[in-house]
């Protein structure tokens, strides 16, 4: 059952709790630095927390393609919740103030991505399972 949860579900929350102010006030939370160093090369690396959502999100989309490529019965509830948190995605940057943002915007882009894809990867799959005499 938990196979078929999509993984962007858990930027879609983080953003959500950080509208709250869990990860610290301000107007731009996602503007909070999260850790820097510097390189061998003189120039320094930043991470801030807005960086790090967006890689949380890549990341969950990299798992959502390894999963969409499985032909399981669960996958099509999978295409389903996934369409699903894609029109969350798009309802809240539509309605809501805080989601009017380029982090949340990026997160709607790769869930819209992970639809895509993985209704692609569904039919390119399904089309091999046809035979033709």
């Amino acid at each position: 059952m938990f196979g078929a949860v999509p993984l962007l579900i858990v930027p879609f929350v983080l953003y959500n709790l950080g509208l709250l102010g869990i990860f610290g006030g301000g107007d731009d939370p996602w503007a909070n630095e999260i850790f820097s160093f510097r390189m061998m090369s003189g120039g320094v690396f930043s991470m801030t927390l807005g960086d790090l959502i967006v890689l949380i999100g890549l990341i969950s989309l990299f798992a959502e393609m390894v999963k969409s490529v499985r032909t399981t019965s669960a996958s099509i509830m999978d295409h389903l919740l996934s369409t699903l948190v894609f029109v969350a995605f798009l309802v809240e940057f539509l309605l809501v103030k805080g989601a009017a943002h380029s982090i949340f915007f990026t997160l709607m882009v790769i869930a819209l991505f992970d639809v895509l894809a993985g209704f692609a990867v569904s039919m390119r799959s399904a089309s091999r399972d046809i035979n033709l005499n």
